[in-house]
């Protein structure tokens, strides 16, 4: 049995190593560092992008592939399982708010745009450790879904189960290897308690590599629905949001951005590609004035254009989604790495692309279990609760503060 552990590679600041070691990683995790004398309660949430891979390798639609991941999980002992789609949501809506405000005061502050996305820890490990302040003023300060969906889990919800945040031991599912990374960071642990937000991460392969280890029919497993934070188990059909195999942050920003800023609805985005599918640029006009410059940059080839561009002083953007993957989230290579290993699975991704676009999509906007959680968990938008536990900062960093040893 053998299992996928994500280490930093010094030469190359941003590489992640699979190494193979003898315990399936994922059983190591649920038996032994979940340890039942002090964690009462396990937890695992898996993020959206996660669940068409598993559709496609059960060979069901997402909902009902969703129903049966979660049984297979609750079989190990998992109390809940959640998605992280409400998590998002939050990400989603802080982000459009910080965008307008460095938009209102771009004029004053040099460091205000362009804004770049901060979902992507890969992205994100990149700037701080090899750009430093020439990129990180202009990240966005939101928390990625990941760490907001920990903050969920281990001060809301916890605090409904009347249990200690250290008493519950926190799983994600991701597509990504990266964001194992990104849970250690030391702004996600609470010292005083001796928890992270998310205890440990585990990628979509990972777990359906458990599933064939441990010889898991399918057909056999119980259809069980997904927890919900807010709400008992069953009530709510998955949803997503805009953007075809990610969050869909430009998306999101550029609609909110153009109603709020200049009074505009914008119902469909047309993107222009310039060098590639995944190097995209979104505009909003008015009377042939250009109003509003957008691009999507996903891979790294594409982000050093980029990055060449802001160096040069040559960038028109105000916001630009940054994802390392080339293809997004969804093309993430905790899942869509094909079985030898090494390439990406193109039909793999195509697949799981075509899924997740049959998911029917819900602004954030009008999901009513976000206003509740603003007022009920947060204290309200804009408030010091909010600021703490949605939003963090981003500062150059060197790879002797970053380097470390992750056993999952």
């Amino acid at each position: 049995m053998y299992y996928y552990r994500s280490v930093t590679c010094l030469s190359l600041p941003l590489c992640t190593i699979t190494e193979k070691c003898d315990i399936s990683l994922s059983l190591y995790v649920l038996l032994q560092k979940c340890d039942v004398t002090k964690h009462q309660v396990l937890v695992v949430s898996v993020c959206s992008q996660s669940l068409p891979f598993f559709a496609v390798k059960f060979g069901l639609d997402i909902p009902e592939a969703t129903r049966k991941l979660c049984g297979f999980l609750k079989s190990l002992g998992v109390q809940y399982v959640f998605d992280t789609t409400l998590a998002a949501g939050f990400s989603i809506l802080e982000s459009q708010r910080e965008f307008v405000q460095r938009y209102r005061k771009r004029n004053h502050d040099n460091q205000a745009l362009p804004m770049f996305t901060s979902s992507c820890p890969g992205w994100i490990r990149y700037a701080e450790r090899v750009l430093g302040s020439l990129v990180t003023p202009h990240i966005c300060t939101a928390r990625s879904p990941q760490q907001i969906m920990g903050c969920l889990v281990k001060d809301y919800f916890t605090k409904q189960k009347k249990l200690s945040p250290d008493k519950l031991y926190h799983i994600v599912v991701a597509p990504c290897f990266d964001k194992k990374l990104e849970a250690v960071r030391e702004e996600f642990y609470n010292s005083l308690l001796d928890s992270r937000d998310v205890d440990c991460v585990l990628t979509s392969g990972e777990v359906f590599l458990m599933m064939e280890q441990m010889k898991v029919s399918v057909a056999d497993l119980d259809s069980v629905p997904l927890d919900h934070v807010l709400s008992e188990a069953g009530g709510q059909a998955l949803v997503r949001h805009e953007g075809k195999g990610s969050e869909g942050f430009l998306e999101h920003v550029f609609k909110y951005a153009a109603t709020e800023l200049f009074g505009l609805d914008v119902d469909e985005i047309t993107y222009k590609t310039l060098r590639n599918r995944d190097f995209q640029e979104v505009c909003l006009e008015r009377d042939g004035e250009v109003l509003l410059q957008f691009a999507s940059v996903y891979g790294f080839r594409n982000i050093q254009t980029l990055v060449h561009r802001m160096r040069t002083g040559h960038i028109p953007y105000q916001l630009v989604e940054v994802l390392s993957c080339p293809g997004g989230c969804v093309s993430g290579r905790g899942q869509a790495e094909g079985e030898t290993g090494g390439r990406v699975d193109k039909a793999l991704v195509q697949q799981m692309e075509d899924a997740y676009s049959s998911l029917t999509v819900r602004l954030p906007d009008t999901n009513p279990d976000l206003l509740i959680l603003y007022q009920d968990w947060l204290e309200g938008q804009d408030s010091t609760h909010a600021n703490t536990l949605l939003h963090t900062q981003y500062t150059q960093q060197t790879p002797s503060q970053t380097q470390t040893h992750i056993q999952w």
